[in-house]
């Protein structure tokens, strides 16, 4: 089985991070996004993956071929005009057969096995609080009857959750190219969800497949919710010599960590640097150096800096001094 993963986008919404690494490349509990998709997807049995690749597109090429010994095929998407138009970039690589798209910003953890078996589409579904900024589905039990782009007043509070089981890639294509054919755009886009509804509507059967493990990392608030349940699993430290580690905590062989409090929730890169730190439910990329400081809920890229200061303090009698996590 073959899988298309869309990796074209530019990350506007993890910038300063995605100016110099494309997201997928964002490291999570000591591996890239693209990484824990990827795993996922060969523990499934797919065996051959189609990329659609753009913004940095080479640093993901490199990456996984140096990575990953699959068949797999790269697609540049020089306009960014759509999920759609993604999608249908790729199908070129795919045959008449079934096959997986999963967005390159979604982390999922579920067992495939009995769906890949179905005769019926499937599309992974899931409930938040605000499904606008999501596709969302209308259910009758498992069955869709109905699915809508980004809708201003959603009908349900089931989204689609960047997981879809495809039965028919010409049955998808055609949908597809009708929408290019007749301009028909949501927000300016060639939607996905939009050619999906075409196949709907045309007698397609598609039924809700729900995550019960979706991991959002489009935004630096939901990237760290992730962060946090991958080290649940991933964490590779509960002591350091010279350091205090309250797990679970991810250091990277080649970090160097010294007289620091370390933890819970904290992934350290390859060659990153920590001296008299405090850090808690962070990101510390590769050859990023910290010093001297307090940091909690934050996010440092590859190769930055932090330098805080040291404190020399007096203090009396039942004297009381508190610091705030900024």
């Amino acid at each position: 089985m073959k899988a298309i993963i869309p990796v074209a986008g530019v990350g506007e919404r993890l910038k300063p991070f995605t100016h110099t690494t494309p997201k997928p490349l964002l490291s999570l509990a000591g591996k890239p996004i693209i990484s824990h998709i990827i795993d996922w997807l060969l523990d499934q049995g797919v065996s051959e993956l189609v990329l659609v690749i753009g913004y940095k597109g080479e640093q993901i090429r490199n990456y996984v071929t140096r990575k990953y010994n699959v068949p797999t095929y790269f697609v540049e998407q020089k306009e960014l005009n759509g999920l759609g138009y993604a999608v249908y970039l790729a199908l070129d690589f795919i045959g008449n057969e079934p096959f997986l798209i999963v967005l390159g910003d979604t982390i999922i953890e579920a067992d495939l096995r009995d769906l890949l078996k179905s005769d019926v589409n499937h599309i992974g579904i899931t409930k938040v609080q605000d499904p606008r900024r999501f596709g969302v589905v209308e259910l009758d039990g498992k069955k869709i009857i109905g699915m809508e782009e980004k809708p201003e007043k959603p009908k349900s509070d089931w989204i689609i959750a960047g997981f879809y089981h495809i039965l028919s890639r010409n049955r998808l294509k055609e949908s597809i190219e009708y929408l290019i054919e007749h301009k028909i755009l949501t927000r300016g886009e060639i939607q996905l969800t939009d050619a999906l509804k075409l196949m709907l509507d045309s007698g397609e059967k598609f039924e809700g497949f729900v995550l019960t493990g979706w991991y959002d990392c489009g935004k630096p608030e939901t990237l760290l919710e992730t962060h946090r349940h991958l080290l649940e699993k991933n964490g590779n430290v509960t002591s350091l010599e010279g350091n205090i580690i309250i797990p679970p905590v991810y250091v990277a062989d080649s970090a160097k960590v010294k007289s620091s409090i370390v933890g819970p929730y904290v992934s350290i890169g390859e060659n990153a640097q920590l001296e008299r730190v405090v850090l808690r439910n962070s990101i510390v990329g590769d050859g990023a150096m910290l010093k001297n400081c307090i940091l909690e809920d934050s996010i440092l890229g590859n190769d930055s800096t932090f330098w805080g200061r040291p404190h020399r303090l007096n203090l009396g009698d039942s004297s009381k001094v508190e610091l705030e996590w900024e």
